[in-house]
């Protein structure tokens, strides 16, 4: 007797978590070379089959699948949410990024470059944190403090579609202006690689994500 399979393709990245994500990342890395294994792990992470259950899955099916993949990989433009509430918490993105902390800043510039990996809850609790009070549109959020180790959690089941709008747009917004900043210092002396590093190009994220698109494709 046959067994029947229920298989669930998300429609859009906010059906796929941080958590999600990064895992698949690591599982290709991983089994770099390996395409049978990165098939696997890829439908694996996305969907709810696990890497037995693909291998016993005929092409058909197999195509159906990818070709679902290959339509949700294809849509990584997501606007910026500036508020999202987590729990009973309303979180609010730093109104105003050319005036961000000092100490924030510092805290940024500690990452050789920013990808969706391990370190990006850390430099998510840095941009959003808890909202103190709104006028209209405006909102005024906390005071930044520091980031503890706890305070990153709340960010591994939130969906990609949350975070894919605020790495693309942290990141043309913050390279625009360390170019800046950067031309202005070309004559001196004393700037911290890493905040080079990251604020010339953090394209090694946007490239995992083609990766992904012709894995699939």
């Amino acid at each position: 007797m046959s067994k029947e399979i229920e298989i669930k393709v998300p429609n859009d990245f906010s059906a796929v978590t941080l958590k999600q994500y990064v895992q698949l990342q690591k599982d290709l890395d991983a089994n770099e070379g390996d395409v049978e294994a990165q098939d696997a792990f890829l439908v694996y992470n996305l969907t709810s089959l696990t890497p037995d259950m693909v291998k016993e899955l005929d092409s058909d099916v197999i195509s159906g699948i990818r070709k679902d993949l290959t339509k949700l990989l294809g849509n990584t433009d997501y606007p910026l949410q500036r508020k999202i509430t987590i729990g009973d918490t309303e979180y609010g993105f730093e109104p105003n990024l050319s005036a961000m902390p000092y100490g924030a800043y510092l805290d940024i510039s500690k990452f050789e470059n920013i990808q969706l990996n391990d370190d990006w809850p850390t430099i998510l609790s840095i941009l959003y944190r808890p909202i103190k009070k709104t006028k209209g549109a405006l909102y005024e959020i906390e005071k930044y403090e520091g980031v503890e180790p706890w305070d990153e959690d709340k960010w591994w089941e939130v969906g990609m579609d949350f975070h894919f709008g605020c790495f693309f747009f942290f990141i043309r917004l913050y390279k625009a202006l360390v170019k800046g900043t950067l031309n202005s210092l070309k004559n001196q002396t004393g700037i911290s690689p890493n905040i080079k590093s990251i604020l010339e190009e953090s394209g090694e994220a946007i490239q995992q994500l083609s990766n992904l698109q012709e894995k699939i494709s």
